[in-house]
């Protein structure tokens, strides 16, 4: 019986921490492979914060900086001056989909977003990966380190930066 109380305290607390996420940044690896196993490798940072807000700002291969505001997208890319915004209804939720994780295994969470599958990699209660198919069958797998979970975050950081030249399609 003792073992079944401490495994149920385990399991509780490994999920009690994929839940209690209400902010996340850190350093990403970002790796797409094709169905011809050639592979695309990005890197950069991650901001994100509830209840709905993220920045994902992509250094290599090169630059481009993505902005979540609820159902806003605004996609900076210096390299060709030009600005994308996007308003959509239904959003990529981060958060929702950690609230929503399920545990499969040790150190393995299981949660679907229009019907994709993430799987998601806790190491000492941080995430450690996120690992999906998109709609075009590669694989992505996204590697985080130098996690932090939890700290404070400026909302104005999620305010897209951009200079007014730049060609603006607002879709």
């Amino acid at each position: 019986m003792r073992y079944f109380f401490l495994l149920t305290t385990i399991i509780t607390i490994g999920f009690a921490n994929i839940i209690e996420i209400d902010s996340f940044e850190a350093n990403f690896t970002q790796v797409v492979t094709n169905d011809a196993k050639n592979q695309l490798i990005y890197k950069g940072y991650v901001k994100a914060m509830k209840p709905q807000y993220a920045l994902w700002s992509y250094k290599q291969p090169t630059q481009k900086d993505i902005y979540i505001n609820n159902s806003k997208v605004t996609i900076v890319e210096p390299d060709i001056e030009q600005v994308i915004i996007k308003h959509i209804s239904n959003t990529f939720n981060f958060f929702n989909m950690l609230k929503n994780a399920k545990f499969i295994s040790k150190n393995i969470y299981l949660t679907k977003f229009q019907n994709v599958e993430y799987k998601i990699k806790l190491i000492n209660n941080k995430i450690e990966t996120i690992s999906y198919q998109d709609e075009l069958e590669n694989s992505i797998v996204i590697t985080f380190s130098n996690q932090i979970q939890n700290k404070k975050i400026d909302t104005n950081l999620f305010t897209p930066i951009f200079p007014l030249d730049y060609d603006l399609i607002e879709d």
